[in-house]
């Protein structure tokens, strides 16, 4: 699992929304997607086809990111399911698809 924290003065915070700033998915994203290529180097072009938020994630709360690779994963377009969670509570999960 890889663990991160968005900061309170993240630049995509101000409008998101005033008064209870949530983490934006798109910043989420951009940390499974960290988690996929720390894990398997990079990758070029990544989808993602399937993803699915359950919770939201606030500032100053840190989240941890698991990812298993699909059955397929040895494929030329390698796959990964993945799961994001605050304290074992499921906020977000899908898949990574490479290429």
């Amino acid at each position: 699992m890889s663990g991160f924290v968005i900061a309170r003065d993240h630049p995509s915070l101000p409008g998101h929304f005033p008064g209870r700033p949530v983490v934006p998915g798109v910043v989420v994203l951009d940390r499974v997607l960290d988690a996929v290529e720390a894990a398997h180097g990079p990758l070029g072009a990544l989808r993602l086809p399937q993803v699915k938020f359950v919770r939201p994630l606030l500032p100053g709360q840190r989240a941890e990111v698991a990812i298993e690779p699909l059955a397929d994963a040895g494929a030329a377009s390698p796959r990964w399911r993945f799961r994001v969670e605050r304290d074992g509570e499921l906020l977000a999960s899908g898949e990574v698809a490479a290429g």
